[in-house]
């Protein structure tokens, strides 16, 4: 039995992993995230995206999502690889997953990135209007992580991580 339950959650990791090009996170009703844990010192930036993404996510029925400091240092990570290789990408989307899986039991995972944004209500708009990236905003999620890294050149990258927990 033990070993059904690995296979089926292996299963569900992978089709959730592979589910769309912007990869594929329930709580309060409040739209200023709880932050869990610590480690993680949030930006302005990345606290008014937040806000912004649970304000939408409460006005469409949806919970709020709680900030977790484990999912945010995967997002910071990823800006990071993407920075110093000016690409805008999904890749190692499966290290993240397994890492969020260890460290927080998450059921499932899913990501969206975006690049050049100026403020969150914009990149959220972008988001909205790609069909995969509103999925995982509009996913059964109840934590997500988020990072906004600035380049050399003042070109903001975001990276948004939502898990079910």
């Amino acid at each position: 039995m033990k070993k059904m339950m690995y296979m089926f959650g292996f299963i569900v990791i992978s089709i959730t992993i592979n589910s769309c090009s912007s990869d594929n996170a329930e709580e309060n009703g409040k739209t200023t995230p709880p932050i869990e844990e610590v480690g993680y010192t949030y930006s302005d930036s990345e606290l008014e995206t937040m806000k912004v993404i649970n304000e939408y996510r409460v006005s469409v029925g949806l919970n709020a999502l709680i900030a977790s400091s484990v999912i945010s240092v995967e997002c910071q990570n990823h800006n990071k690889y993407m920075i110093a290789n000016t690409v805008v990408n999904h890749n190692d989307f499966d290290v993240r997953t397994k890492n969020i899986v260890k460290a927080l039991k998450a059921k499932s995972v899913a990501e969206n990135v975006a690049y050049n944004y100026k403020e969150g209500e914009g990149v959220l708009k972008a988001w909205l209007e790609s069909p995969g990236h509103k999925e995982n905003l509009d996913g059964d999620y109840t934590h997500f992580g988020l990072s906004v890294t600035t380049d050399s050149a003042g070109k903001k990258y975001y990276t948004n991580i939502f898990a079910k927990i």
